[in-house]
């Protein structure tokens, strides 16, 4: 569908570009869009308009940028710089907002690059079938954000799933060998006892215990993530589990065990937000913590394949 711009730009005779040629950058397909709520947004290249370009019953949202600064060496570059990638999604996500707020609006990938606007308006035709499916399948829905992680230094909770005639079970079957190795037991302890109470047997059953709370932990919190998917995925059109942030992003010690996208039609929002804040307090659920951000343009929804998928 969209490809960026390949390499340096060079004129149709074969010779460099001067620095003063451009490339069309798209920011979103929309349909309807009145141009004058994109008057005034910087987009991606201070001083030049962001305009509409026309295509088939469509229009795209561009910009005329500087080709030198936006050729595949030079965006990977500034884009490894996490300062610049952040400034340009912002830029991004303005322009796209700002369309999406009066009209339809598809919005493209930071960085969708065309050398020109008959290259960029030749490529958006090809897609236009699927660009106004899409389009109908997002409209009057918003993208909301939630993310789920473990609660940094909190004992396990007692699980809702381990109570019942299974919880009972493992007591009586702990119960029961218990009994067993004590009544097995060597009437002459003294030297066992000592045995077991030496620092170095001590150590290790700590760092045992200290594991299996561990991973009781994450059991638990991993059990909470799912039971939050579930639920939210019964308010939403659909939802779409994406890919985990590492520590270096959601900083030391935050483990992130969910991060998902919801489309939710406009005006259950505070159905989503009051399901967020019921599972906040409900038992079972203060081992981890949740984060809700939006309403967001449907970016997660927008690839054209089954709205439900995972990413």
């Amino acid at each position: 569908m969209t490809r960026p711009l390949p390499g340096a730009v060079v004129t149709p005779d074969g010779h460099p570009a001067t620095t003063t040629a451009t490339a069309t950058y798209v920011f979103a397909v929309c349909h309807g869009c009145d141009p004058a709520v994109l008057t005034g947004l910087a987009g991606q290249a201070a001083g030049a308009p962001v305009r509409l370009l026309r295509f088939g019953s469509l229009e795209a949202v561009v910009q005329d940028v500087p080709a030198e600064m936006f050729g595949e060496e030079a965006l990977r570059e500034r884009l490894a710089n996490r300062a610049e990638l952040e400034h340009c999604a912002r830029a991004h996500h303005a322009v796209v907002a700002a369309a999406a707020g009066r009209a339809p609006t598809l919005p493209l990938p930071l960085a969708t690059l065309y050398l020109s606007d008959e290259r960029a308006r030749a490529a958006l035709r090809e897609d236009e079938n699927r660009f106004r499916s899409v389009m109908g399948r997002i409209a009057g829905r918003v993208e909301w954000g939630v993310k789920v992680y473990a609660a940094p230094g909190r004992p396990p909770p007692t699980r809702p799933e381990r109570t019942g005639p299974t919880a009972t079970a493992a007591a009586a079957a702990t119960a029961q060998t218990t009994t067993t190795l004590t009544a097995t037991a060597a009437p002459e302890t003294t030297s066992a006892a000592r045995t077991n109470t030496r620092p170095g047997h001590a150590y290790l059953d700590r760092a045992r215990g200290a594991r299996r709370a561990r991973e009781e932990r994450q059991e638990a919190g991993l059990n909470a993530a799912a039971s939050v998917d579930r639920a939210l995925r019964e308010i939403a059109v659909a939802g779409r589990r994406l890919r985990s942030h590492d520590t270096g992003v959601t900083g030391a010690g935050r483990v992130q065990l969910l991060n998902a996208a919801y489309l939710v039609e406009k005006g259950r929002e505070t159905d989503l937000i009051g399901a967020v804040e019921l599972l906040r307090t409900s038992p079972g659920y203060e081992h981890v913590e949740l984060e809700v951000t939006g309403p967001w343009v449907p970016y997660s929804f927008v690839d054209g394949g089954d709205l439900d998928a995972d990413q």
